[in-house]
């Protein structure tokens, strides 16, 4: 099984749109959103991928199918710390969970971007806690920090988000 990260064109644009309303349904069940009057939850950020400096999306490919998407930015997630990178958004599609390839995937991404990164949890989303623990962990050498309920963090449900600090 081959992993690789392909950046995200400006034509594949609408692909990259029709994950995240998979994604964010599926992250509805932790953070309540509802969907707008068209039956959308929108990505209010998605063209500020191809228009702004420092923010990078790309595809997450299995053998050359789509396989995920994973989205970086250089904003901190947490104002008061000095960050590089921050994962804005990472899914691998239900398929090809639990096989390797949010892992390949992430450690390329780390590889990729160099520097101080942040990383937000829901942290009642039990599966992406123990994910990124264990990945976090692993690439890391255990040298993270992991601030949980972080004030001023909250999700569209009010529950304050776990966030990582570490290094690449």
């Amino acid at each position: 099984m081959t992993v690789e990260l392909r950046p995200v064109t400006i034509d594949e644009k609408e692909i990259l749109r029709n994950l995240l309303e998979k994604y964010d349904y599926e992250f509805s069940r932790w953070d309540r959103r509802d969907v707008n009057k068209f039956g959308l939850y929108g990505y209010r950020y998605l063209d500020h991928y191809w228009t702004e400096d420092k923010r990078w999306a790309y595809f997450i490919m299995v053998d050359d199918k789509l396989a995920g998407f994973a989205m970086v930015i250089s904003l901190p997630e947490v104002a008061d710390r000095e960050t590089d990178f921050q994962m804005a958004e990472f899914c691998v599609l239900p398929k090809y969970r639990r096989q390797g390839v949010g892992r390949q995937a992430f450690f390329r991404l780390l590889d990729l971007h160099r520097g101080r990164w942040q990383l937000m949890r829901h942290p009642a989303n039990t599966s992406s806690v123990h994910f990124w623990d264990k990945v976090i962990s692993e690439y890391t050498k255990e040298q993270y920090e992991l601030v949980k309920s972080y004030p001023g963090t909250e999700y569209a449900d009010g529950t304050p988000g776990d966030v990582y600090f570490f290094e690449s």
